[in-house]
């Protein structure tokens, strides 16, 4: 199998592609794909719990702690103790903040507008089912259950 027949390079070299052109996009307001997306799931008004950052991006927790660090730094966020919950921290975006997550949001939708001029709705419905199906495989972890390397060295010594 040709890896441009396999579901996994589609995927990345799709990703990849994405994630070059918002890093471009991000580059000329002094910002990374990374950065708006975690300012893009921070709430304006109440804050997020920075518990709740790194699932709803499937960041690992200490790739989120690097990205906090550096939206700090740069002035985009604060953090506050939770009010009910002082064992917990609250992310809140600065006005600079709130500035970046503006144009992280206009540059993800107009992507997003630019790719339903050419692709059908239908298309677009066939996409999201598959990749959730995917998505969902892969979560339930027993995509490799039935799956022995053993047989397979067999089969190639052969």
């Amino acid at each position: 199998m040709k890896p441009e027949e396999t579901v996994d390079y589609n995927i990345k070299v799709a990703w990849h592609a994405i994630s070059r052109m918002y890093n471009a996009q991000a580059a000329q307001h002094d910002i990374t794909t990374s950065i708006g997306f975690v300012l893009l799931n921070i709430d304006p008004d109440l804050g997020t719990p920075a518990t709740k950052i790194a699932p709803l991006l499937g960041l690992e927790t200490r790739s989120l702690t690097r990205i906090l660090r550096s939206l700090e730094e740069k002035g985009l966020i604060y953090k506050q103790p939770d009010a009910q919950d002082k064992r917990s921290v609250r992310i809140f975006l600065t006005e600079l903040g709130m500035e970046k997550k503006e144009i992280s949001r206009q540059t993800v939708r107009h992507f997003n507008l630019k790719i339903r001029e050419k692709v059908t709705q239908t298309q677009l419905d066939t996409f999201f089912k598959v990749a959730s199906q995917i998505t969902g495989m892969i979560e339930g972890r027993a995509l490799f259950e039935d799956f022995e390397l053993k047989s397979q060295r067999q089969e190639t010594s052969a």
